[in-house]
């Protein structure tokens, strides 16, 4: 086994949740009486932390106008929006079978504590991931110090550990901790923007190729 932890990304990578952070992120501008960014901008800072997401999106806002979308933001994702973000197909079952077969899993997100344990808690699956890490409790993408922490709770080398993503910010947080990076294709950035961060493959479904790169 080549490597001892797999650490994801979350929406984009195992969670089909992109149609409604760009549905909430135009409706907390709208909340907010700011412009309304587009969808591709959006889809742009799928990964960020939320302070710094709002801040490229409204870079004409007041910081307390940013701040305020932050805060709208959370509400129409926690409470208004009613869309399902389901796994992408096969996920849940591949991670338990990952597991299975000696893998520890982690999850490094752009997503906020709470947001993350709400979804944690929905599909079970606090006890399939070892540790995870959000930009809230450390430092927003491509910054390291989430994988970092991650190396540092497993007591293991950044050799051992392998970042798995849809955004250049996930491919670029691994090389900025010199840990071995996958994308994929199905997520925010397409495929030449993935390949500049030299990751080991970037593919088109996780279930199906992800075994053909780690032998």
């Amino acid at each position: 086994m080549k490597y001892k932890v797999i650490i994801f990304d979350w929406d984009g990578t195992l969670m089909d949740s992109i149609d409604k952070i760009v549905a909430c992120v135009k409706a907390a501008a709208e909340d907010c009486q700011l412009t309304i960014p587009s969808t591709n901008a959006i889809r742009h800072i799928v990964g960020l932390s939320l302070d710094k997401a709002m801040t490229q999106l409204c870079p004409q806002a007041t910081l307390a106008q940013q701040t305020a979308m932050v805060d709208a933001y959370r509400v129409q994702y926690l409470t208004k929006n009613k869309q399902e973000t389901p796994f992408y197909e096969g996920i849940s079952a591949w991670l338990i079978s990952l597991k299975e077969q000696g893998y520890l899993l982690a999850v490094a997100t752009g997503k906020g504590r709470n947001g993350l344990n709400r979804m944690l808690d929905k599909f079970s699956m606090h006890d399939l991931f070892s540790v995870t890490y959000c930009a809230d409790e450390t430092a927003s993408k491509p910054d390291p110090l989430m994988l970092k922490r991650i190396l540092e709770d497993l007591k293991l080398d950044a050799s051992q550990a392998l970042m798995v993503g849809d955004t250049s910010y996930d491919l670029e947080m691994a090389n900025n901790a010199n840990i071995d990076c996958m994308g994929v294709s199905y997520g925010v950035h397409e495929y030449k923007i993935l390949n500049q961060f030299n990751p080991i493959a970037i593919v088109d479904s996780l279930p199906k190729e992800f075994a053909l790169h780690v032998q």
